[in-house]
């Protein structure tokens, strides 16, 4: 048994599978004269996990990560303690990108807005009109890792033309790697942003990139909020600058500027790329399993650090 601290943003069914065998604390209940009990920090990839609160619990040895992003977490704080982190991996992949690739067409075709025409008795007036096609355009794909190789698999199935931008570079056929993010953009009919949250890639998108995507440009995020500079997009959207955003994530979750709201042309959704029951099930079970093997002296399955 031991003692594990739940951060924010946990969800609870994965608290109720570990409650039988351990004790959950949750962080807004934390007394200081439980510090030296916690072992095991519980954290969902929007967890805050700072330096701060692993410097006050001088017993832990592990944060497990309920997600594939860990930027909420100081790693080097961890790494001075001699901290284990481990986050569920692979398991996510599919789920994300099936959402980029609906998010893509949902903004493209304009489905969402096209349910509102109907929905306004718009149709009995007149038909909608004409949206934008998706197959056989470009697609730029910022951060080429697990996801955005899942979503250039699935783009190929609409003959897309892809491209990518990374720190490293693939020899992959068919995926055409670009040295700069604009020119990535300037090549790209939608961009879609799959790179990893943290400080190297804060606002990754900027203004700059938005205007080298174009007025007719769509760009889609899966991400992390932090990754584009929301009041750049803001603008670009405000004075029609690009074409589209389909947006899972936002900057300041889950608080989302009332300026998305009740466009044609955006589509926003409440960061449920890996929501679905099957996945959430089995990164679950991951956390339970990293856990598991962690309190059993046994080597950890997907560790980070």
């Amino acid at each position: 048994m031991s003692v594990i601290l739940r951060a924010n943003k946990v969800p609870q069914a994965l608290v109720d599978g570990l409650s039988a065998d351990n004790e959950i604390i949750a962080l807004d209940r934390l007394q200081p004269e439980k510090y030296h009990e916690i072992e095991i920090i519980l954290a969902s990839g929007e967890s805050v996990v700072d330096d701060a609160l692993i410097n006050n619990l001088p017993h832990v040895r592990l944060i497990a990560v309920f997600g594939v992003g860990y930027d909420g977490i100081d790693i080097y704080a961890a790494q001075q303690r001699h901290i284990s982190v481990t986050n569920t991996p692979d398991i996510l992949t599919d789920d994300v990108a099936d959402l980029a690739i609906g998010l893509m067409l949902s903004v493209a075709r304009r489905i969402n807005d096209a349910q509102r025409f109907i929905e306004r008795g718009s149709w009995q007036n007149g038909s909608y009109p004409p949206a934008v096609k998706i197959s056989g355009r470009r697609l730029g794909i910022v951060g080429f890792g697990r996801i955005g190789r899942a979503v250039a698999r699935r783009a190929q199935g609409f003959d897309m033309q892809i491209g990518y931008y990374s720190r490293s570079q693939s020899a992959i056929e068919g995926v055409t790697y670009f040295p700069s993010l604009v020119s990535l953009a300037e090549n790209s009919d939608v961009l879609m942003v799959c790179a990893s949250g943290g400080k190297e890639s804060h606002h990754l998108i900027n203004k700059q990139v938005l205007d080298a995507l174009g007025h007719d440009g769509i760009i889609i995020n899966v991400a992390r909020g932090s990754v584009i500079d929301e009041a750049a997009l803001l603008a670009a959207i405000n004075m029609n600058h690009i074409g589209g955003a389909g947006l899972d994530v936002f900057a300041d979750e889950p608080h989302v500027p009332q300026a998305f709201y009740q466009r044609e042309n955006v589509v926003i959704t409440p960061h449920i790329g890996s929501a679905t029951q099957a996945t959430r099930a089995a990164m679950a079970k991951l956390v339970m399993d990293n856990i598991a093997a962690f309190q059993a002296g046994q080597p950890l399955l997907t560790p980070v650090i």
